[in-house]
């Protein structure tokens, strides 16, 4: 598997001009989604021809996320003593 560093300036190097990179392993940011995906990823597809590199956000506390979360842990708690 291609690391994401190598992807983003292999698609710049191709032609490819403008780029939305979505985390979907992560749901809140932290330093490596901000740091190294954001700021550092923007600068090496810039810097490879990319013109316009957006890093779109995490989830974090989206209020339909967090119901979200809520409703998975009801259907998968084996209790019926989980109230929310």
């Amino acid at each position: 598997t291609p690391y994401t560093d190598e992807s983003i300036v292999t698609l710049a190097k191709r032609g490819v001009k403008k780029l939305a990179v979505v985390v979907p392993s992560f749901t809140t940011d932290c330093l490596e989604t901000l740091e190294e995906i954001g700021l550092e990823g923007r600068d090496e597809f810039l810097e490879n021809g990319g013109e316009e590199y957006v890093l779109v956000d995490c989830l974090n506390a989206d209020d339909q996320w967090a119901e979200a979360l809520v409703q998975i842990m009801k259907d998968s708690c084996p209790l019926d003593t989980f109230d929310l």
